[in-house]
């Protein structure tokens, strides 16, 4: 099996990992490797033992999903190439014979504990939450005896040999998590018109306004952002970086522009890729930063060099 063949992901099998990779057409061609953690699932990716990996980085409960953030600011550089939006809604899955007021103790990831919170203060408010590395990780524990119920995706009863006692679980409505498929860098894919731009970006110096430089160079060039981040670099309290979302391809100039006006204020700045949009929303883009636009005033700019600054 070739490392072309392969695409790694969070696992063990039954995860909502697994389940979001399987939406991809080209899973259907592919060995998917599961991996312990997210780390080992993009390590495999940065030494060539698989062409790309599946993990997740946001949830619209909690917020970013730190291990993934934090491995794609570190390390040898990946790169985005698509993302995949699955609606997520958790089972209490158990041993064949529980019953609910069995279950004194609950397993999941942690990500999946602020989306049950409310569900599990109302009906199991005694029992005792413990992490697991995954929701499927969390079931195969509950396999094992090592815990009474796991909340994990419906799918994952089947692989574990267990029952879903309640399923349809989740305290927020449209609760959805952001997948991204990553690989080893290379040309981004061509500009669909409904894109995302992902960097990060570690600020120069600390002063105050350093923040708001940084997104006057977005606001400037009329690039708007949906999602911005802060994550300790681990040099220091007090030491942070900047993961962002942005909305259009680099490949647009005002986000060229604005990624440009970035490398110029920043002490670095990691490109994580351009790549299609799963819902497809086209961007807004406003009077004065357009392609066009920005055409015209380097046309006016040449015009004034080359001593003709009137009208074109």
């Amino acid at each position: 099996m070739t490392s072309a063949s392969r695409y790694t992901y969070l696992g063990p099998e039954g995860t909502f990992t697994e389940a979001a990779l399987r939406t991809l057409p080209e899973a259907a061609t592919r060995a998917l490797v599961p991996m312990i953690s997210v780390p080992a699932a993009l390590d495999a990716v940065r030494v060539g033992e698989a062409a790309g990996s599946l993990v997740p980085i946001e949830n619209s409960v909690e917020g970013g999903v730190t291990s993934t953030v934090d491995e794609l600011a570190t390390g040898r550089p990946l790169m985005i190439y698509r993302e995949v939006l699955l609606p997520i809604a958790f089972a209490l899955l158990v041993r064949p014979g529980t019953a609910l007021d069995d279950v004194k103790t609950v397993t999941g990831h942690p990500v999946a504990q602020p989306q049950v919170r409310g569900w599990l203060g109302e009906h199991l408010p005694e029992a005792v939450w413990e992490s697991a590395a995954s929701n499927a990780d969390g079931a195969r524990l509950v396999q094992e005896g090592r815990y009474d119920a796991a909340f994990a995706g419906e799918f994952a009863a089947a692989t574990y040999g267990l029952t879903p006692l309640v399923t349809g679980i989740h305290d927020a409505d449209n609760a959805t998590t952001r997948f991204v498929l990553v690989g080893r860098p290379a040309r981004p894919a061509a500009p669909t018109g409904a894109d995302k731009t992902s960097v990060v970006l570690w600020l120069r110096d600390d002063h105050p306004g350093a923040l708001l430089d940084v997104l006057q160079e977005f606001a400037t060039c009329g690039v708007n952002l949906s999602r911005i981040e802060s994550r300790p670099t681990g040099r220091g309290i007090g030491q942070y970086c900047f993961s962002v979302d942005c909305e259009g391809h680099v490949s647009d100039r005002r986000v060229g522009e604005a990624l440009m006006g970035l490398k110029r204020l920043c002490s670095d700045v990691r490109f994580l890729g351009s790549y299609p949009r799963a819902d497809q929303l086209r961007p807004v883009v406003g009077e004065g930063t357009r392609d066009e636009d920005f055409l015209t005033a380097a046309d006016w700019l040449t015009r004034c060099l080359d001593g003709r600054p009137g009208p074109l």
